[in-house]
């Protein structure tokens, strides 16, 4: 099948150019094989973590590289290393993680319940409120919700939606979005702008009329599917060579982000915010690719952590060196970023979410 073509804007460009017209991603290819996508690792720790306490987990690359470990499945290879597992089929490179290790800061308590068709792991919060995560006999994610002290319940994401148009579970023939609007308010530079424009781009809906919902890993594997909401470079906040640490002086530059988000949430506790992490071109395309994840991750972890922003409503994707911001192949900070996006939309299909419950 013919590559994934890039969104249509005029006149068309490529990441870093001069602003004045959105960027445009690179294209997509089909991945070889129609098989189902590998589970993210298992859990190995269910301990919660103290806040303020750091992760048992490597800190950085030399720390896993001798640990992973690769196989091949068909036209697939598997890569597992310490809490990742990345799969190179075809022409696509993607990472899978496990989402429920970083709901463990800050917990009072951590319970795993294994059922006949399914994993339920439910996260203890002071307060009293709970995560529960569903996840199927092979690990992958099904539903996200979180139940409130008063038992109220909100379903963060229903991923049991699967359409059969999606290749292995996840890839899509989708035509990428025509984008309409200014560059400038597509992709807003955090830098740049205060925070009414960063949460009235973080609420905005999508450029183009949807068609059907998305299951998460159709959003997180197919960026046509993202392309479809505006973004917010978060521009204020780069990384040192090789880490994926947040520098305390930098971390205070996120609070304008996590502001935005939290209003956002308190309008619709059901927001979905996807922190995409990102590298320059500097060294291999596997390492890239889990540097760029365990960013995602850590900002995901910060906005959580110091500002308050709950955790179940960010979910976390690395993407290497697939979108750099300054086109350039040697070390450029400015590419050792993330981005977020509200993925809300594409989740529930446009449709607006039903009101919260009663109280």
């Amino acid at each position: 099948m013919a590559p994934q073509p890039a969104p249509q804007v005029a006149p068309p460009r490529t990441e870093g150019a001069p602003p004045s017209v959105p960027q445009i991603a690179p294209q997509q290819r089909r991945p070889a094989t129609a098989a189902p996508l590998p589970p993210p690792p298992v859990q190995q720790n269910v301990a919660p973590i103290a806040p303020g306490q750091r992760s048992e987990g490597p800190r950085n690359l030399q720390d896993f590289r001798g640990q992973r470990r690769e196989i091949q499945q068909g036209n697939r290879t598997i890569i597992t290393e310490p809490g990742r597992v990345i799969v190179r089929d075809g022409g696509q490179t993607i990472i899978r993680h496990n989402e429920v290790d970083r709901f463990r800061y800050g917990a009072r308590d951590v319970q795993v319940e294994q059922q006949r068709n399914s994993t339920r792991t439910i996260i203890m919060r002071p307060d009293g409120s709970q995560i529960i995560t569903l996840t199927d006999p092979q690990g992958r994610l099904m539903r996200r919700l979180r139940r409130d002290p008063g038992g109220r319940e909100y379903v963060i994401i229903d991923n049991t939606y699967r359409d059969r148009d999606a290749v292995g579970g996840y890839y899509l023939d989708l035509p990428p979005p025509v984008i309409r609007m200014p560059r400038e308010r597509y992709i807003v530079d955090a830098e740049e702008a205060d925070e009414g424009l960063i949460y009235e781009t973080l609420t905005a809906p999508p450029v183009e009329q949807l068609q059907r919902r998305y299951s998460l890993d159709e959003i997180r594997y197919n960026s046509a599917v993202r392309e479809r909401m505006p973004r917010v470079d978060v521009n204020t906040v780069t990384f040192e060579l090789g880490s994926w640490d947040v520098d305390p002086d930098q971390a205070q530059r996120l609070q304008i982000i996590a502001d935005a988000i939290r209003r956002a949430i308190a309008r619709n506790p059901r927001e979905v915010f996807l922190i995409e992490g990102h590298t320059d071109a500097v060294g291999s395309d596997i390492d890239n690719l889990s540097l760029s994840d365990r960013r995602a991750e850590n900002v995901a972890q910060v906005l959580s952590e110091q500002f308050g922003v709950p955790p179940e409503n960010l979910t976390t994707q690395g993407y290497g060196e697939q979108y750099l911001k300054i086109p350039t192949q040697g070390p450029e900070r400015a590419n050792r970023r993330v981005t977020v996006r509200r993925i809300t939309p594409l989740l529930a299909g446009g449709n607006p979410p039903p009101p919260p419950p009663p109280r």
